[in-house]
C-alpha cells in the first residue's frame, strides 16, 4: 500500500490557477491605462517649461528711451501702441514703456542680462552714452569690463531711469 500511495502522489497533476474573470481583467486594464495617462500628463506638465519672451522696462520719456536703446543696442526699436517701443533681443523682446502719464518709472529687476558677440563695441557705445555703472560688483566697478568670479566677461550699465543692464560676452555665459 505504501508503494501505491507514492505512485498516486507522483501522478497527481498540478491544477492551473483559475483565469481571472472578465471584470477583473477589465479593471486591471483600466487601472493600467489610468496610470499611463497620469504619467503622460505629469511628463507633459514637466516639459511645459515657461519661456521668457518679453521684459518690460519703464521710462519717463519714450523718445529719449527709444534713442538711447537704439544707440546702445545698435538696432532700431519698433514703435507700438500704448506708448511703447519694442527691441528684438534674441528670443526675448525688450518692451520699453513710457509711464510718465501715470507716475514715475519704477526700475526693472536687478539686472537685465544681454549676451553680445562683441562686448568691446557695446562697451564703447555705453561709454559714449555715459551710462556705465559706478556700482561695485564683486570688488570691481560694475561699469568696467571684467571677468566675473563665475567666468563671464561682462560690464554693467543703466539707463537714465535707473534700469540696470548687464552685457555679457557670448561664449563666456555661465550655464548655471
Amino acid at each position: 500500500m505504501v508503494g501505491s500511495k507514492k505512485v498516486a502522489a507522483k501522478t497527481k497533476t498540478k491544477s492551473k490557477p483559475a483565469a481571472p474573470s472578465a471584470s477583473k481583467k477589465k479593471r486591471s486594464q483600466t487601472a493600467k491605462a489610468a496610470t499611463r495617462k497620469a504619467s503622460s500628463k505629469k511628463l507633459a506638465l514637466r516639459n511645459d517649461i515657461p519661456s521668457l519672451f518679453r521684459i518690460n522696462v519703464e521710462v519717463g520719456n519714450l523718445d529719449e528711451a527709444a534713442q538711447f536703446y537704439g544707440e546702445l543696442f545698435a538696432v532700431p526699436g519698433r514703435r507700438q501702441a500704448g506708448s511703447r517701443v519694442y527691441f528684438d533681443c534674441g528670443p526675448v523682446t525688450l518692451q520699453v514703456v513710457d509711464v510718465s502719464s501715470m507716475g514715475a518709472p519704477h526700475p526693472a529687476a536687478k539686472a537685465l542680462y544681454f549676451t553680445v558677440r562683441n562686448l568691446d563695441a557695446v562697451f564703447k557705445r555705453a561709454q559714449t552714452l555715459g551710462c556705465l555703472s559706478n556700482e561695485m560688483v564683486h570688488g570691481v566697478r560694475g561699469g568696467a569690463i571684467t571677468v566675473r568670479p563665475w567666468g563671464e566677461r561682462s560690464f554693467y550699465a543703466q539707463d537714465r531711469w535707473l534700469n540696470p543692464l548687464c552685457f555679457v560676452e557670448a561664449g563666456t555665459v555661465y550655464p548655471a
